[in-house]
């Protein structure tokens, strides 16, 4: 079992120095969904609510928030990012949108984190621009898919919702 990093001598929190590590490339996927009904899905395809299109606004709302990753999650450090990307799959059957965010960076630590981020505040967003028509949307299965670079190396969620495997 890893000891936490977080904490000092004392038992309390600090950010870890990373000064030490080398720069890697590191890259990380993360994945959501957003749950909804029929319709709402509908419109958002559509293009009908009154606010814009959904899922432009979502994306942009996403790359910005894993750029501000560093001022909502204590403990993380500002990061230089060097690219963002948030993928959308509308899922009919399922009546929800899937989101997949890629992070990367070349740098001393990773970017979980920041792609985590990037899924929740898109998912946040599309619930912000929809829940005029659908209060009822549920937001879910945030979690990381797979990372790579670092001194702990690659991670790959092998299941897509409990367990992962370390290569």
């Amino acid at each position: 079992m890893n000891n936490l990093t977080h904490l000092n001598d004392q038992g309390r929190a600090k950010m870890v120095d990373v000064s030490v590590k080398a720069d890697t490339k590191r890259v990380a996927v993360a994945s959501g969904v957003v749950r909804m009904r029929v319709a709402t899905l509908q419109c958002i395809v559509s293009g009908g609510l009154e606010k814009g299109d959904v899922l432009a606004i979502a994306q942009v709302a996403g790359i910005m928030a894993a750029k501000q990753t560093s001022h909502l999650i204590p403990m993380c450090h500002p990061l230089f990012l060097t690219a963002v990307d948030i993928h959308f799959v509308i899922n009919e059957k399922k009546q929800q949108i899937e989101i997949a965010a890629t992070v990367s960076t070349t740098g001393k630590t990773g970017v979980e984190m920041e792609a985590l981020t990037a899924v929740s505040v898109t998912a946040l967003t599309i619930y912000d621009m929809c829940k005029a028509i659908d209060k009822e949307m549920i937001i879910a299965d945030v979690m990381l898919l797979e990372k790579s670079g670092g001194k702990s190396g690659h991670f790959k969620r092998n299941d897509g919702v409990e367990g992962g495997s370390h290569e």
